[in-house]
């Protein structure tokens, strides 16, 4: 069975994002951020949402774990400012509904979401930049970044909460965030 563990960032729906992963059979354990990847046996890493970038404990050591890795929220700003991209601060702050355009119909991660979707996110902060081997996969009125992927390094991140059930196609993200984690271990 594979195995994901979701890094926890102290965001409000962390556990949410823990039992989306269990309630589609995945073996998932949630963790604290100061737990050293070294520590861990993972098929897959979910770096959580969270309030502060400066509470991140050692979420930027999994960057390094050769596992897959989903940023949401936080997460994805942490990746985009861990890898040489630049986050800043959003025009609109807190949570809204958004319609977000997918721009990349072959990503693993949200391709299948094409041509868009409603999610639920915040943009309080957000990615301004994206990191060299990144591309963009999706956007919309609110945000130029809502998602990006790496896919030589399997790493991907979310602006959106796909764990809420505001999110219309939440679900399938972990679906084929789950499905990349399956492809990575039977190499």
């Amino acid at each position: 069975m594979t195995k994901i563990v979701v890094v926890d960032n102290h965001g409000q729906f962390t556990h949410l994002e823990r039992r989306a992963l269990r309630d589609l059979g995945v073996d998932t354990e949630l963790i604290d951020n100061d737990t050293p990847p070294e520590d861990v046996d993972a098929d897959g890493v979910v770096l959580s949402g969270g309030p502060d970038m400066d509470r991140i404990g050692n979420s930027a050591e999994y960057l390094e774990a050769e596992m897959p890795v989903l940023g949401i929220c936080l997460g994805m700003q942490l990746i985009a400012a861990e890898l040489g991209g630049r986050v800043g601060s959003g025009e609109y702050g807190g949570y809204a509904d958004v319609s977000v355009d997918i721009v990349d119909a072959d990503d693993p991660l949200t391709g299948s979401l094409h041509p868009e979707t409603r999610v639920w996110a915040s943009h309080a902060d957000e990615v301004k930049e994206l990191p060299d081997g990144f591309e963009l996969t999706a956007r919309s009125d609110v945000c130029d970044v809502e998602a990006m992927s790496d896919t030589d390094r399997d790493l991907y991140g979310v602006q959106w909460h796909p764990e809420v059930a505001h999110t219309e196609e939440g679900d399938e993200v972990f679906e084929n965030f789950l499905a990349i984690c399956e492809a990575d271990s039977s190499r």
